[in-house]
């Protein structure tokens, strides 16, 4: 396991058409330590907050005004280079299985239904950026920016990555 430091360095974007779940998700995030957290209720700034970001996960919703979850995630898959990783996680208030079913061969990593468990998903999102940094050491002997993704944990926790 990565230390909390390293762990807590991430940047998380949250994608969101409800203020009151992007609110509670900036606490939950800013309570457990997290330092670099974005989020937008308008999910057509999605793909321009992501590039303009960079961030290590990515916290989606499903159903939202003028373009979907499943919409922002097909944006986004475009933007990471096909050699690359950033987990996105949807957290929807959808229970039924065809979508998760959907979401997940879209490209989720996870998917997780509201109201959800406050412990549950803070583990869940500690897991998959612990998984992102372990796969970003893997590209560390040579720059991101030749690995696909450009500058990124490397400069932030040069230690972790040194020597790797």
């Amino acid at each position: 396991m990565l230390p909390d430091e390293i762990i807590k360095s991430a940047r998380i974007m949250i994608v969101d058409d409800e203020m009151a779940s992007v609110r509670l998700l900036e606490r939950m995030l800013e309570r457990a330590g997290y330092r670099s957290v974005t989020s937008t209720t308008d999910a057509r700034q999605a793909v321009g907050l992501f590039a303009a970001t960079q961030p290590d996960l990515v916290l989606l919703d499903l159903h939202m005004p003028d373009i979907d979850g499943l919409e922002v995630l097909e944006a986004l898959h475009e933007e990471i280079p096909s050699d690359s990783y950033v987990p996105i996680v949807i957290l929807t208030g959808d229970n039924r299985s065809e979508m998760k079913l959907r979401a997940l061969a879209a490209g989720a990593k996870d998917f997780l239904t509201k109201p959800f468990d406050q412990v549950e998903v803070m583990f869940r999102i500690r897991n998959l950026v612990e998984a992102r940094f372990f796969f970003l050491r893997g590209y560390a002997r040579a720059p991101l920016a030749e690995a696909g993704y450009g500058a990124g944990p490397e400069e932030r926790l040069p230690g972790f990555f040194a020597g790797r």
